[in-house]
Formats: structure tokens, C-alpha cells, sequence
């Protein structure tokens, strides 16, 4: 008869942050080791995910420092030094607690975690594919969606399709918000408003401000999803980077905003 190694009748180890710290951090010393003889000096970016019922949760977050991140690292650099696995110095770690563990993560044995590494070759082909949803809130644009992608040029967002330049150029704009339309947030926006474009070297998309879009001309302020707070853009020269949920408020009260998550 087969034994079944995984059988449900055996008994779960009781754990406690010290003892879940341990597992984890021998199962990422393992990972790493298998990745050594030049390789793991490519590694650009390790991602935990936790995915525990409710009342184990307060063990994990415990387990990873999730209320100071950096002492996670500080653990793992540790390990990395101590069996010589030579990590890049701009090396990450993530640390996530979702509802369900990923498929293409590797499962930690007893534990309700999962593992997985990036190269940084996977990043740069992962960020080059990167795309994200401009989802008009309020404002009448052409569109009520755009989907933007790493691989565009400079996006542009403004008052109509396109409009001249101090250098006699054509500036064609992709977010665009008809001059003929009736919705009065539109009469704020200017013709060469704002942009969006892909930071490759932080490997996210950035918005900034352009000569329409700032003092003494209309305005663009973002709402930022995570703390609540509003932040204005009075320099062309100076981005803010886009994250989930986030609002860009364009003159007086055209919204958009912004998602990396396609709605289901």
C-alpha cells in the first residue's frame, strides 16, 4: 500500500515566531544555494508570499519583521555572508500576504508560504511587458480606458489630439479630452497638460507635469491612494511615480485613475 506523504491525518507542527522565522529563513538559504557559481550575483528581486488563516497571521507578520522590513533583509544579507552566496548590493525582498499562494511560486514544506526569486534578466523582461489602465473617473476623454504599456513612447494627456509647440512641432496627445465636449472639467485641461512614461530604471511609470499643467497655468495634483495625502506638480521637471489606486486630478476636476489590475 502506498504511503501517502502529504496525508491530511498528520499532525500540524505548532509554531511560534521564532521557530516560523528559522523555517523560513532556511528555506530561502536553500533556495539561494542552489542558485550559487556566478548566478546568484544576477538575482535582483526575492518575493515571500503568505497566505495563513486569520489567526496565524499575527506569527508570520512577527516572523518578518512586517512592521520593520529592513531587519528581514538584514537577516537574509546575514545568511548570504555567512555561506558566501554572492548577492548583488541592490538586492530586494518582498514580503506579501495574499489569499491565495501563486502557482508559479515554489510551496514552503509545512508552512503557509511560498517562495520565489527574479533574476534580473526575468525583471527587465518582466518590466519591458509591464502595462497598466487609465480609467477616466471624471471629464469626458475620448475613451474611458487606455491601456499604457512599458513599451510606449512619452504618453501624452491633454485638451484635443494635437497642438503645436514653441518649436514649431506637432505634440499628438494619447489621454485626450475633447475641447468640443460639454463636460465643464474639460475647459481645464490644457493642450500640453501632462505625460506618463516607463522609468526603466525604477521599473514603474512616472507622470509629469508639462508647461500646461503647472502654476501659473492649470493644475495637476495626485491623490495618493496608499496615506490619503495630495501632492502637487509644480515643476516639468520632477515626476511622481504612479502606484495602484492612485488619482491625477488634470486643471480643476478631470480624474483619472490609475490601476495595474484589469477589472474583472
Amino acid at each position: 500500500m502506498a504511503f501517502n506523504l502529504f496525508s491530511n491525518n498528520k499532525k500540524k507542527r505548532d509554531w511560534d515566531v521564532k521557530s516560523l522565522r528559522d523555517a523560513l529563513l532556511r528555506f530561502i538559504k536553500e533556495a539561494l544555494q542552489k542558485v550559487e557559481g556566478g548566478e546568484g550575483g544576477h538575482i535582483k528581486e526575492l518575493l515571500l508570499f503568505i497566505a495563513t488563516v486569520p489567526e496565524d497571521k499575527h506569527l508570520y507578520e512577527g516572523a518578518v519583521y512586517v512592521h520593520e522590513k529592513e531587519k528581514f533583509r538584514n537577516e537574509v544579507q546575514k545568511i548570504a555572508d555567512d555561506y558566501a552566496l554572492d548577492l548583488p548590493a541592490d538586492w530586494t525582498i518582498e514580503v506579501s500576504f495574499t489569499d491565495e499562494l501563486p502557482i508559479e511560486a515554489t510551496k514552503i514544506p509545512e508552512l503557509d508560504a511560498a517562495f520565489l526569486m527574479h533574476t534580473r534578466r526575468q525583471v527587465m523582461h518582466n518590466a519591458s511587458s509591464a502595462i497598466a489602465y487609465i480609467r477616466i473617473l471624471s471629464g469626458e476623454a475620448e475613451q474611458e480606458e487606455y491601456v499604457i504599456k512599458a513599451t510606449d513612447n512619452k504618453i501624452n494627456i491633454g485638451r484635443d489630439k494635437k497642438s503645436v509647440t514653441d518649436n514649431g512641432s506637432y505634440r499628438i496627445n494619447k489621454l485626450i479630452f475633447p475641447a468640443t465636449s460639454t463636460d465643464e472639467s474639460n475647459k481645464f485641461i490644457s493642450r500640453q497638460h501632462a505625460h506618463i512614461e516607463w522609468d526603466k530604471d525604477a521599473e514603474r511609470f512616472m507622470i509629469f507635469a508639462d508647461e500646461g499643467g503647472v502654476p501659473p497655468s492649470n493644475k495637476t495634483k495626485i491623490h495618493i491612494a496608499a496615506d490619503g495625502k495630495m501632492i502637487k506638480l509644480n515643476s516639468t521637471q520632477i515626476g511622481h511615480p504612479m502606484n495602484e489606486g492612485d488619482q491625477v486630478i488634470l486643471g480643476e476636476s478631470a480624474v483619472f485613475l490609475f490601476s495595474t489590475k484589469a477589472e474583472g
